[in-house]
């Protein structure tokens, strides 16, 4: 016992001033060695699955916080590209791979990236661990809202850099993304311009739909991307079209890839659950057989693929005001980005809708529940065609895709049969369509704006037929464009002169009926960069188009989505060998200047003439003095600035007395005006001017005469008898009126009038 006390004691502090000192267990330090060792085991059985016995994402060795993301969003059961894929990406092996439409591929990449950095515990001091690479922004918005409902529980940040958005906000936050989802053009000009973005660390490449990325199109920005990323990756292609081209796979610099498509040896290339047909129609009864299509499915939600964005704005513009009883979308290219993720949203939110779009709405996206693909017009080849139809039939649903071919478009048929796609034949009943030719056209003439977006779908949609590489399917020569452009609400078919300058070079003859002369000024927008002698040619050559030209910049004519295009344009050399008119030598400008210097002819000067025909001079511009006069004569260079002061001071006398003279005149015009007016007042009586000619009518009154009777001082007799009496009186009595001159001159003017008065009375 005295031993225990002694242990005891010597346990005690002895002191106060010491402190007693414990140790404490690592707590986060021992999570993460029991985290090691989970990640430990998960990886000893990446080599043990086996595909066979995989019913449930629970049976693959996946983190919890993987398999827990999976639960929440409703994915219990693998898909078979899925089952195939996970476990050689898990093995950190390289893949290509293929699958139908709808299979499930986006999850077959999301969950190896989220595994992958699972195991290598990333944090965001680490930097980019995995890049996604998808040919349209739909797509890559797509993926990340997949992606972040999928990875809710895992601490990753992702990063959505896509076109359209805000770059600054995207600058700023680029150093701090483990997982980045892009389009190509925003992710190189990343690469190029912003000193946060590395990916020197990055583990995993992705690329969805891998034969769009790796397309002509993409081939200068791709190059230029995979160069500034690491040799030392894993590398993930998925596609429903597959490319096995030993060049692509050569520049990802592939090691050992495993290809892996689950539905090769299947019997046909597009789902089991989709009905597909077609129809030959004529060119101008596409537009109402989408229209009598739309009014006959109002409660399904429907695509209706077209050829080009100017097509489908058009398309969508005149539905909308022809109102067919049903939500109206469209989705294309030149729209903005918040605009066209908007459209994206409220078309799956919808259960019945019509999406009018072009082929960025063709790869990729998920729709729910669409029940009809409609391609208005014949795709660009079987991979484009697979798909569009691919919207449809999705996670073994159902679904039914329609196409419409021309006569000269049958050869894709026999395209989609070597593709191993099954498509029947049916027949419309011409009868039972319903044209809206009448109200489209009294819509455009009533709105400019309208015909003006009517003509330029016409020339895109001729844009679109002349580009395609496959000629054996598409002939632009072979389309019936007056019809067309009836059929779209255009009175007259305008002009397309690129097709104009390829007539002149191969010599076709005209299928238009239109003369080309009787061409109407409204119809024709702005010629950009056309030459007088190019417009004679076209004014010359017989040609079977008239449509305005395209000015927008981003579907010209030399701008080529796909940049393998077999097509030779017409040169300007070439029209000039072939045109057998007579040219004019163009005119410069040079020698405009030229003409103008022999003719003498002062620019900016004018010129009054009076009466006579002399010229007078106006203005400020005509020096007046003499001192003037020689300083413009003077040939010597540069202003001397003391002269020309004082050359001013002596042009400002001339116009101060021109300014005098002009007030004086001014002055002298309003005293003549007002004297004139005070003239005419006094002129003037009661009755009006006292010219005779304006006397007033007095002819209505009676004649007094008749009324009273003559007057007495009227009679003559009267009168002479009085000139007597009053001559006699004046003889008589002088003496008289001599007095009374006297009395009046003496009396005052008052005194006067009271004298007057009562003589008078005295009367």
């Amino acid at each position: 016992m005295p031993n225990n006390k002694e242990a005891d004691t010597e346990n005690k502090p002895k002191s106060k001033g010491k402190f007693k000192v414990k140790a404490f267990r690592n707590k986060n330090k021992q999570n993460k060695s029991e985290e090691h060792v989970f990640i430990e085991k998960l990886q000893e059985k990446y080599d043990t699955i086996d595909v066979n016995n995989i019913n449930r994402f629970a049976d693959l060795p996946l983190s919890s916080k993987t398999l827990k993301g999976l639960k929440e969003c409703g994915y219990v059961k693998p898909t078979e590209i899925q089952k195939e894929t996970i476990k050689l990406s898990l093995m950190e092996k390289d893949i290509l791979g293929a699958a139908k439409t709808g299979s499930g591929k986006t999850l077959a990449f999301l969950i190896p990236i989220l595994e992958r950095l699972y195991c290598k515990q990333w944090t965001k001091l680490d930097g980019v661990g995995a890049l996604v690479i998808t040919p349209t922004r739909e797509l890559a918005y797509q993926i990340f809202e997949a992606l972040r409902r999928v990875g809710e529980h895992h601490d990753f940040s992702a990063g959505l850099i896509i076109g359209g958005k805000d770059l600054k906000f995207e600058r700023n936050r680029m150093d701090q993304c483990n997982i980045v989802i892009c389009t190509p053009g925003r992710l190189l000009q990343h690469m190029d311009e912003n000193p946060l973005f590395d990916c020197v660390n990055m583990q995993i490449l992705v690329l969805d739909e891998a034969d769009r990325c790796l397309d002509m199109g993409f081939e200068q920005t791709m190059n230029a991307i995979i160069a500034n990323l690491p040799l030392k990756r894993q590398t993930l292609l998925f596609s429903a079209t597959q490319t096995k081209s030993v060049r692509d796979l050569a520049r990802l610099s592939l090691k050992d890839p495993h290809y892996v498509s689950v539905h090769e040896h299947s019997e046909y290339s597009t789902p089991k659950g989709l009905q597909q047909s077609y129809v030959v129609c004529e060119l101008k009864d596409k537009v109402p057989i989408i229209w009598s299509f739309i009014k006959n499915h109002l409660k399904q939600k429907i695509i209706i693929f077209l050829a080009s964005c100017k097509e489908v704005k058009y398309i969508y513009e005149i539905f909308c005001k022809l109102r067919p009883g049903t939500s109206l979308l469209a989705l294309y290219g030149t729209l903005h980005q918040l605009r066209r993720m908007d459209i994206y949203e409220n078309f799956c939110r919808k259960s019945s809708a019509v999406l009018f779009a072009t082929d960025i709405a063709a790869r990729g996206l998920d729709f729910p529940e669409v029940h009809w693909v409609v391609q208005a017009d014949c795709p660009e080849d079987a991979a484009t065609y697979i798909h569009r139809v691919g919207r449809t039939a999705r996670y073994h649903r159902g679904g039914e895709s329609l196409l419409l071919l021309l006569s000269s478009e049958l050869q894709m048929l026999e395209n989609l049969k070597e593709r191993k796609i099954p498509i029947d034949k049916i027949e419309i009943n011409p009868l039972k369509l319903n044209n809206p030719v009448r109200k489209m056209e009294a819509f455009l003439a009533r709105d400019p704006t309208l015909k003006d977006s009517a003509q330029r779908a016409f020339v895109s949609y001729a844009k679109s037929i002349f580009l395609m590489k496959d000629k054996k399917v598409f002939d632009v020569q072979a389309l019936d464009t007056d019809s067309f452009a009836n059929s779209l609400g255009l009175a007259i078919p305008p002009r397309i002169r690129f097709l104009q300058r390829l007539n002149a070079r191969t010599g076709h003859a005209p299928k238009s009926k239109i003369n080309l002369d009787n061409d109407i000024e409204e119809e024709k927008s702005v010629d950009s960069g056309v030459s007088d002698e190019e417009s004679d040619i076209k004014e010359k050559t017989a040609v079977p188009f008239h449509v305005s030209d395209d000015s927008d910049s981003d579907d010209g004519v030399l701008k080529v989505k796909r940049k393998d295009h077999d097509i030779e344009l017409p040169t300007d050399f070439e029209m000039e060998q072939n045109s057998t008119s007579r040219k004019k030598k163009p005119v410069t400008k040079a020698a405009v200047v030229k003409k103008i210097l022999k003719k003498k002819i002062v620019p900016n000067k004018r010129t009054v003439f009076d009466e006579e025909g002399e010229a007078v001079t106006v203005g400020l511009k005509d020096k007046k003095s003499q001192l003037a006069q020689q300083y413009e004569n003077e040939d010597e260079g540069g202003i001397d600035i003391e002269k020309a002061k004082i050359v001013l001071q002596e042009e400002d006398k001339f116009d101060k007395q021109l300014f005098k003279d002009k007030v004086k005149a001014k002055h002298k015009e309003e005293k003549r005006k007002l004297k004139a007016k005070n003239k005419k007042e006094e002129e003037n009586d009661d009755f009006g001017e006292s010219d005779s000619e304006h006397e007033p009518d007095l002819s209505w009154l009676p004649d007094p005469d008749k009324i009273y009777g003559k007057k007495v001082d009227d009679d003559p007799q009267m009168e002479a008898k009085k000139r007597k009496l009053m001559e006699k009186s004046a003889k008589s009595s002088p003496v008289k009126k001599n007095k009374l001159k006297q009395i009046s001159t003496s009396l005052s003017v008052n005194e006067a009038e009271e004298l007057a008065m009562m003589l008078l009375k005295n009367k």
